[in-house]
Parts: structure tokens; sequence; C-alpha cells
């Protein structure tokens, strides 16, 4: 007779939850187990439920057992230890995250990408499920390629546009390109984001971090670096938080066409500008000079990982082969979806949606710093999803109120740690990188009202109260 379906789930679930009580230590080793019996009219079931799951769990090595003396936790398990850099908050406090570069997630069209899959299932002809074009779908390419010309004035021809799992695989890709071109470095940006050159590094390329000044890197200095291709973030320095200005932009291109080489322009969150209209993609104005990147990690979900990449003509060829020995191409459902999405105009919809959001936070940001953190300042052009702020000296030193943040319950991301060389000497007062796309207007003040708590009277050595009538740089 079949085992009815409740039982089942019965039995599954005590199982379960006997071997998550052994792997977690709340039942420890040598720990006695009730009888069956007894164990059955605690829970209310059957005690042949009891005895399949201690059978069950004998047979795994969860439990050990001998006849007449029972049952009991076996020696055999160990539970996977908690992380080293795991940080907890301290117990009755809140756990506020400003650590940047993540997007609202709750934001995702669930209702639009959902209509779109079936869509694009639907319309899709069977042997487009084979092996896909390296560079990407054709219309997915066709859809990006227009999008990015309307929007951030990229000089996109679908030929040289190649699909790729986000912006990382993007710099991977150009970095074994670049190393078979016969480049040995590539400049990055300082501060900037770290992960440029940990991925150019897998390629097998030196970094040469370029200090900045308040127009993007200086040009001194990437003349002296040795590197003929530098990554940048020019609609919006990540983490500074400025934009390279025309004059600048102009220099770089000289530089590039000078050592016949590339600028590599990551384009992370170029939609986002909260001001005035984005401005224009550096690439536009030297195409062969230039490869172009981004991704709907900060529009849709990181998690998709979908993302493009233009290349200039002279790349072109490297970088396809090299996509397709890499990976044979992404999923062809996700990209005919997405094209769905750009094609309908949810995607234009779903960015303005963002855009809104976005907005509002950042207003809400600086609006709970004037009120709680009289003296902050905020840098950098209204775009992103982060904000450079620059508190009083009184707030102490760096590791000193980074680790008086943890204790309070909030993670802060000094901009410091996004350096590869020291910081020049400076005016000793702390400066941080605060996300708040990811967190909503009420978490936005409760956590900058708690920042405001760890204001230190330096001279005393205790706390003060923040006084309210404090303004914040814009």
């Amino acid at each position: 007779m079949k085992e009815p379906p409740t039982r089942r789930r019965r039995g599954r679930a005590l199982q379960e939850a006997l071997r998550e009580a052994v792997r977690s230590g709340r039942l420890a080793a040598g720990t006695r187990l009730p009888s069956g019996r007894e164990l059955a009219a605690d829970l209310g079931v059957s005690r042949g439920l009891v005895t399949e799951a201690y059978e069950q769990l004998i047979a795994e090595g969860y439990l050990d057992s001998r006849r007449g003396a029972g049952t009991w936790v076996g020696g055999a398990v160990r539970g996977a230890r908690p992380p080293r850099n795991a940080v907890a908050p301290a117990a009755g406090t809140p756990f506020i995250d400003f650590t940047p570069g993540t997007p609202d997630l709750s934001l995702f069209p669930r209702a639009a990408w959902s209509a779109a899959h079936r869509r694009a299932l639907h319309r899709l002809p069977h042997r487009a499920l084979g092996y896909p074009d390296p560079r990407g779908l054709p219309e997915l390419r066709r859809e990006l390629a227009q999008l990015l010309t309307r929007r951030r004035g990229v000089a996109a021809d679908p030929e040289r546009l190649v699909v790729c799992s986000g912006v990382a695989q993007a710099m991977t890709l150009l970095g074994f390109a670049l190393r078979a071109a016969g480049h040995r470095a590539v400049a990055v940006e300082d501060p900037g984001s770290p992960e440029h050159a940990q991925l150019f590094a897998a390629a097998g390329l030196a970094s040469v971090p370029v200090p900045l000044d308040g127009e993007g890197p200086v040009m001194a200095e990437l003349a002296a670096s040795g590197a003929r291709a530098a990554v940048l973030t020019p609609s919006h320095q990540f983490p500074s938080g400025t934009a390279v200005p025309a004059a600048r932009r102009a220099e770089l291109l000289g530089w590039a066409r000078a050592a016949g080489g590339l600028l590599v322009e990551d384009d992370y969150d170029g939609d986002f500008r909260y001001d005035r209209a984005p401005v224009g993609a550096l690439q536009g104005l030297d195409p062969e000079r230039v490869a172009y990147t981004g991704s709907v990690s900060k529009s849709l979900a990181p998690g998709l990982r979908l993302g493009w990449l233009v290349v200039p003509g002279w790349l072109a060829d490297d970088v396809v082969a090299r996509k397709r020995t890499m990976d044979l191409g992404n999923p062809v459902l996700d990209q005919a979806l997405l094209a769905e999405l750009i094609a309908r105009g949810d995607y234009d919809r779903q960015l303005r949606r963002c855009q809104r959001a976005y907005r509002e936070r950042r207003d809400a940001l600086t609006a709970a710093l004037a009120a709680h953190c009289p003296g902050a300042e905020v840098t950098g052009i209204a775009a992103g999803l982060h904000v450079i702020v620059t508190l009083p000296a009184a707030y102490g030193a760096e590791a000193e109120l980074l680790a008086r943040a943890r204790r309070a319950g909030l993670a802060l991301r000094a901009l410091s740690a996004y350096r590869s060389a020291p910081a020049p000497p400076g005016d000793g007062r702390v400066r941080l990188v605060l996300g708040y796309a990811h967190l909503a207007p009420s978490d936005l003040d409760r956590g900058v009202r708690l920042l405001g708590t760890l204001r230190r009277d330096r001279s005393r050595g205790r706390g003060v109260a923040p006084a309210r009538n404090g303004s914040t740089g814009r």
C-alpha cells in the first residue's frame, strides 16, 4: 500500500529537523534522544514515523544506537564554522548596511519579466535553442545597440557588440585580448573599484594605480604609468562621485591615440543622473580607442548576469573568439527575454522607475545628514547609487569610528578602502562611501541618526548630542 503524502511530508520534516539540530550543535555529540514512543507522544505523530526517522539518520551517521542502550547523537558530524569575517550587530541593535553598489532588488519588474518570458518562449524558433552566436542573440544585439545609442550616445554596431555575463566577464575578455596584443599592464583609477585589478590579474596583466584629481586621472601620472590601456568610470567615477569634464576627456583620448592604446569605459550606473540629463558615453567620441561595457546589474538585478561589451574593430575578432572558448555564449532564453523587454519599452520604464526611487533616496539621505550629522559634507555629482560624505573631526579617527559603528549596528565603508596607494596627507577627517539605493527612506533616516550619535567631543572623549540645525554640502 502506498504511503500517504501527509505522512511522507511529516517524516521528511522530522528527519530534516533532526539533521539540522545535529549540524548546528543544538544536539551535541553524545546527547541521548528520547525513545521512539516518548518522542512520538510529544510530537503527536505515530511511533512508526519516529522509528523510521531514527533508522534513516542512523544509516546516514547522524545518530547511533545499540540494542538496549537507546539512541544518541553520533560523533561523526561537524557543523560548518561561521565565516571568520562575519560581522554581527550587537544584541538588541539595528543592522543597517550602507555598503555601496547594491540596487533595490524589490524594484525588479516581476510582472513584466514573467510576461516577457512567455512571449519570448512562444516566439523563439527551435533552431535558436542550439549553441548561440558567441556575440549574443542577434535580436538582443540590435535592441541593445539602439538602446545604447539612444540613451548613452554610444556608437554601437551590433556586429561589434558582445553579450556578456556582466561587466566582470567583459573585463576578463578584454584582459585576455590585450595580453595577446602585447599589453602587460593596465592603468586603473586610484581610488577605484578593486575588482578591476583582480579581473585583469586573472588575465595576466598588472594593474598600475593612477591617482585622481577633481577632473579624473592625473594625466602626468597616466603618461608615466607605462601602460597603454586604462580603465575609467568617466560618467560617475567610483567611488569619488566625480565626472570627467570635456577637456579631460579630450586629453584622455589624445593619450590613447598617441600610445596606440585603449580606454576601457565602465559605465556602471550612467543612466542614473538626478540634476540633469546624463552625460553621453566617452566611447561615442572615438569608438576605435574606447571599449564600452555595462550591464543590467543596477537597473534590474546583478543575479541575472547580463551585460554587454562594445569593442573596437581591431579587438573584435579576438574578443569573440575568446568568448566562444570561455562559455560558448550566454543562455539564449535570457537574451530573448531581455530583447523583449527593451523592444516593448518595459526596460525604459524600469529605468525611469529606478531613477525616481533612487533620486528620492538620495534626497532622503542628504536631508537626514543635514538633520542628524551637522557639519557633514556631501560631495560628487547627483548621480548613481552612492555619495561621498566627509564627517567633521569630532567623529574621531577612521578606525575608531568604524569600530564604534559596527558595535552600533552600522555597516560603513571608508573611502580609504578603495585606495591602492596610501592617501596623501589630508585634514584628518573621515570620508565615507554611503550606498543608499537599497535602503528605504525610513532606514536611511534611522541609520544616519545612529551615525550622528557616534560624534564625539575629542577633547573630553565623550559623546555629544548632534545639533539639529546643521546643513549638508551639495
